[in-house]
C-alpha cells in the first residue's frame, strides 16, 4: 500500500526518524497500528457501556439535566 503525506508530515517523519534512528516506514507502521489498536479498544468500551444503557444497569441522565447541573457548577465558581 502506498500513503501519500503532505511535504510537511513527510518533513516530520523525516526528522523523527533521524532522531530515533529508525526507518520512516516504521515509524508510519506502529503510527497506524497504535491507531488501530485504540480505535479497537474505544470500540470495546462503546459496546459495553451502549450494553449497559439497553439492560438498565446504568441510569441515563436527561441532556437538561446535565446543562443545570453544569450552569450551576460555572455559576458556584463565578460567585453568583
Amino acid at each position: 500500500m502506498e500513503v501519500q503525506f503532505t511535504p510537511e508530515t513527510e518533513k516530520r517523519l523525516a526528522d523523527l526518524a533521524t532522531q530515533s534512528g529508525r526507518r520512516t516506514e516504521d515509524l508510519v507502521e506502529d503510527a497506524v497500528a497504535g491507531y488501530l489498536d485504540e480505535g479497537a479498544r474505544v470500540r470495546v468500551i462503546l459496546d459495553s457501556r451502549y450494553d449497559e444503557m439497553k439492560s438498565g444497569r446504568v441510569k441515563l441522565t436527561p441532556g437538561d439535566e446535565v446543562e443545570a447541573y453544569f450552569r450551576q457548577k460555572s455559576a458556584d465558581r463565578s460567585g453568583q
